[in-house]
């Protein structure tokens, strides 16, 4: 029997009671209607739980799911997903940046030698992104303890290398499977070129959206982008929820919230990169552009975390000299850009303050780790909120180096390919070029990208840079 994943009604309804309680509904009511018809609990890690409903369970969480999209939430003065409404809670939102990069292919040197220092930095980018996310692909899904104990049976903690098989004992690899998918492309003895990702397919796709519609995109051309180029299959929790509600009709916003518990979870802020890698030096534009592509997909903190990490990516993207907080290079100015565009009262501005305010405080970053999970034990470890706190924590306690951060980032958990994925490509674009990643995290790559998207299959990193360096030069 097929069982689709992410979509199917009893398996979405535990997640949006649990989504009601943290955005400031009251669904003790419906929970308790669902929970006495003998529904079950949302499933813990897989995308749908392990016997299909009965007819009679199915339609009623269908119900329940409409009932609670009807709750008032206590939070919604606070955490808006409207742009302008965001805005007006950001005191200090950034002005907009002046002029762009130029074009390359100016004829003068300083105008070639800055082409090339652009480009390598992005290359950088695109390289650390990999790096991180492939570090984090064989423990995702993986509880903190499993990864600990992995990681120090081989040797390998402080994790300061690729995950690997070898010199794991049988009871524990059996306690703690390696993720099935990632395992034969991931670990340190099978790395071979980047294996496909959906934390590389993502900026990829959004590669192709500023390519086909350019930076004024509206959200429907990203539908109209994923319904020609993203396999239906490729695409999971909101994102599918997202795809479904297209095909079914729904417009965005709409489609970001209907039947949609998933909509607060990590998937736009790993849709990202390309937002700050095409505005640098501009984090109000990077944000406002990954705003347009959140909203198909999420709300709220969901939102939030996108434009977060658009902004502080804008900011390590800035030429040196070009910015007055930081020039661009350094890591606490980035994240401070980035909370510059996230409501101050909302769920993840003070997820992220504590974060960091933990890396200042504690010199063992598992203390900092074991906080953080302490802070959010009730929320799901694919919900945006605790990510974006990790990944401003490492960061934070890293000083942007780039070893330092993707391994604090993956040893603590949560989702670890994603939040890998996006401190490696911020602290890969604060190093500044290629040639300052230590070669034993990129060399494994091969300068190749697999991947299901367009005609990108077998791409090079280099290649990705010069491509996204033309995006960042148009008007």
């Amino acid at each position: 029997m097929l069982r689709l994943t992410w979509v199917q009604p009893e398996d979405l309804i535990g997640h949006e009671l649990r989504q009601a309680a943290q955005d400031g509904r009251a669904p003790s009511a419906v929970a308790a209607r669902w929970r006495a018809a003998g529904g079950p609990e949302a499933p813990l890690r897989a995308g749908a739980s392990p016997r299909p409903a009965s007819r009679y369970l199915r339609l009623l969480a269908g119900d329940l799911l409409d009932e609670l999209a009807d709750l008032p939430s206590g939070l919604a003065d606070d955490e808006p997903t409207d742009l302008a409404a965001i805005k007006s809670l950001c005191p200090d939102w950034p002005s907009p940046a002046g002029t762009r990069p130029p074009a390359p292919g100016h004829a003068d040197a300083d105008h070639t030698d800055a082409d090339h220092r652009r480009t390598g930095r992005l290359e950088a980018a695109w390289l650390g992104r990999a790096v991180g996310c492939l570090l984090g692909k064989p423990v995702e899904k993986l509880p903190l303890d499993g990864i600990r104990l992995l990681a120090r049976a081989t040797g390998n903690w402080p994790l300061n290398g690729y995950f690997t098989a070898r010199g794991v004992p049988g009871e524990l690899a059996a306690r703690y499977p390696w993720n099935r998918r990632s395992a034969a492309t991931s670990l340190a003895e099978n790395i071979d070129g980047m294996p496909e990702d959906d934390d590389l397919d993502y900026p990829l796709l959004n590669l192709l959206l500023l390519q086909r519609y350019g930076r004024n995109f509206t959200t429907a051309d990203v539908a109209r982008l994923w319904l020609d180029e993203l396999p239906a299959g490729r695409a999971f929790t909101a994102e599918r929820i997202a795809y479904r509600n297209l095909l079914s009709g729904l417009e965005p916003p709409r489609t970001a919230r209907h039947r949609n518990p998933f909509r607060e979870w990590i998937g736009a802020l790993i849709r990202a990169d390309v937002h700050g890698w095409t505005n640098p030096g501009d984090p109000a534009g990077a944000a406002e552009q990954a705003h347009r592509d959140a909203i198909l997909t999420h709300t709220a903190n969901g939102v939030y975390a996108a434009m977060f990490a658009a902004a502080a990516i804008a900011t390590a993207a800035a030429e040196p000299g070009a910015t007055g907080s930081g020039s661009g290079q350094d890591v606490h100015a980035c994240l401070r850009a980035g909370l510059a565009v996230v409501p101050p009262r909302s769920r993840l501005a003070r997820a992220v303050r504590h974060a960091v305010r933990l890396a200042h405080e504690h010199d063992d970053f598992a203390d900092v780790v074991d906080a953080i999970h302490a802070r959010h034990a009730d929320v799901h470890w694919v919900h945006a909120v605790p990510n974006t706190a990790l990944i401003a924590a490492a960061l934070t306690h890293a000083d942007g180096d780039f070893t330092g951060a993707i391994c604090r980032t993956v040893s603590g958990g949560l989702d670890t390919d994603s939040a890998g994925a996006t401190v490696g490509g911020i602290a890969a674009l604060l190093a500044g070029s290629p040639a300052a990643l230590p070669e034993r995290w990129t060399a494994p790559l091969k300068n190749r990208l697999a991947t299901s998207v367009g005609t990108f299959d077998g791409i090079g990193f280099d290649t990705l840079a010069r491509l996204t360096h033309l995006e960042a030069s148009r008007p």
